[in-house]
């Protein structure tokens, strides 16, 4: 029951005044009850932080091998002279010529094969963020009168459409398609097919204007869309459109939800690792096109990614689940507990990242309050379970009652774009990782301005950062999406060079007017 209260937050709202009844002309309140992300920070599974020194310790020979080497030879000639040093490779050269060779032979073998088998580094060279016209965008008030003219809706359900929008942090210069806005249903594959064009290839000439790569080069492509899943696939439609080469490599991933960006640069990760010097282009039908080429002309490296996946449990699996209602429409079936849910995969993923890219201090306290809380947890545990007067109690209190060590991600990273899911989201993250207002700043003017763009948001919040000149050489950016299945996946940049204001970027026409102080 306890846990349960904690997920649960309070908040008083002013309803106005009362317009008729028995209370007409007195002002009334009423107070709401959310769910919020639980305090994930403070309950940590060592499974996940297993993972994370499991992906840091690969290489961990190499690192345990040469300190002893160079520490080995340094004792060998650190008493030797010049001359002596000299003398003696000199007189061990000539009577021992097959040795020294054999080690020299050793020594070559062992740097090809390391170098052989190390990841070849992936870049990404630059992105774009499709931008729609004008006479597509709307207002909240106008959006509830088209839902309205739709006759899809009651008055209940248009009220409930009109509080979450006006709690959602979104502005009135958001877009919608032109499907949504005529009064005859357009839900058409003739029209989907229409809206992906428009995004997919407007975002993609940008790119290529941007690149100056030619479509024939791109040996891999990458196409994600959550709902909308043609035959022939998007993929094929960008191949027919561009005329690309018969031998491409082309992937279309589908119903994979908010993440699904992560999940495209992955495989297209793998793919350029299996295929080297190649393109690949990776593209989101949630308006954003990206790509990675060579290191001299890219922006980013790319230094990790991490994937997780709760879809084994059965709550995670249908917490976002489409369907029809009792009347047969389509839509998505959004369960109470998704906070929680999205809360515990968000734990496993930072809880594995951590190990990759904090630094060595802050792994240091956490992972030793972790493993103090664990030991003396467990004990306290067992002494209430005995019953039993013996014992320390007061230091097992002591252990039970400190917290887990919070890492401090602000050390790790100077940029930080999370899924613009929805206000209470970034709140309640922001609460939780401690982060400053300028770290959730692009998230934030994200959502305000384009709304919630799906997997293609950490691609608005990327833009925007650039567009602010905000992104400096070394500077290391972390890309956080989560969404159905349930999915929560991290990708981290590091900055090549210092990204100066682009001349195409879809920020500039508005850059003036944010940040947007609410």
């Amino acid at each position: 029951m306890a846990r349960e209260r904690d997920l649960l937050s309070t908040e008083i709202v002013n309803r106005g005044i009362e317009s008729s009844g028995p209370n007409a002309g007195s002002l009334t309140f009423s107070v709401r009850v959310r769910r919020r992300l639980p305090d994930f920070l403070q309950s940590v599974n060592l499974k996940y932080v297993r993972l994370g020194y499991h992906y840091l310790i690969n290489h961990a020979i190499y690192l345990a091998t040469i300190p002893v080497l160079v520490l080995v030879f340094s004792a060998e000639v650190g008493s030797l002279s010049r001359e002596e040093l000299w003398r003696k490779l000199w007189e061990d050269a000539r009577y021992d010529l097959a040795t020294v060779l054999a080690f020299f032979g050793v020594l070559v073998f062992t740097l090809s094969v390391y170098f052989m088998s190390r990841p070849r580094s992936i870049y990404l060279v630059d992105f774009a963020c499709y931008k729609p016209h004008d006479d597509l965008k709307v207002t909240k008030d106008e959006f509830i009168d088209l839902a309205r003219r739709t006759g899809k809706f009651d008055e209940a359900s248009l009220e409930f459409q009109k509080r979450i929008l006006h709690s959602s942090g979104i502005g009135d210069e958001t877009y919608i398609p032109k499907a949504v806005m005529a009064q005859e249903n357009c839900a058409t594959m003739k029209e989907g097919r229409a809206e992906a064009s428009m995004v997919m290839f407007g975002a993609l000439d940008e790119l290529f204007e941007k690149t100056r790569i030619r479509p024939k080069d791109v040996g891999v492509l990458v196409v994600n869309c959550s709902i909308f899943n043609p035959t022939p696939s998007l993929s094929a439609m960008i191949i027919n459109h561009y005329k690309m080469r018969g031998n491409i490599l082309s992937y279309n991933l589908g119903g994979m939800g908010c993440s699904a960006g992560i999940i495209a640069m992955d495989l297209a990760r793998d793919m350029l690792q299996a295929n080297p010097n190649s393109y690949a282009v990776v593209v989101s039908t949630e308006m954003v096109g990206y790509n990675w080429r060579d290191y001299t002309r890219s922006k980013y490296r790319l230094e990790h990614i991490v994937r997780t996946h709760k879809g084994a449990d059965d709550r995670s699996f249908r917490c976002i689940y489409q369907e029809e209602d009792e009347e047969k429409h389509k839509g998505l079936k959004v369960s109470k507990d998704l906070v929680e849910i999205g809360g515990e995969a968000l734990k496993a993923n930072i809880t594995t990242l951590g190990p990759l890219v904090l630094p060595f201090s802050e792994q240091l306290l956490f992972f030793a309050t972790l493993v103090w809380g664990y030991l003396f947890g467990n004990n306290q545990k067992k002494h209430k379970g005995s019953g039993s007067g013996g014992g320390h109690p007061s230091l097992a209190a002591a252990a039970s009652s400190s917290k887990p060590y919070i890492p401090d991600y602000k050390l790790a990273f100077e940029h930080f774009c999370v899924h613009a899911a929805s206000k209470t989201v970034l709140d309640e993250l922001q609460r939780n990782l401690e982060l400053s207002d300028k770290n959730v700043e692009a998230s934030r003017m994200t959502l305000h301005r384009f709304g919630n763009t799906s997997s293609s948001s950490i691609w608005y919040e990327l833009a925007y950062l650039e567009a602010k000149e905000m992104v400096r050489r070394g500077d290391r950016v972390w890309q956080l999406s989560f969404g159905s299945g349930f999915k929560c996946n991290s990708v981290v940049w590091k900055a090549m060079r210092r990204v100066k204001k682009p001349a195409r970027n879809p920020w500039l026409d508005c850059l003036d007017r944010y940040p947007f102080q609410a």
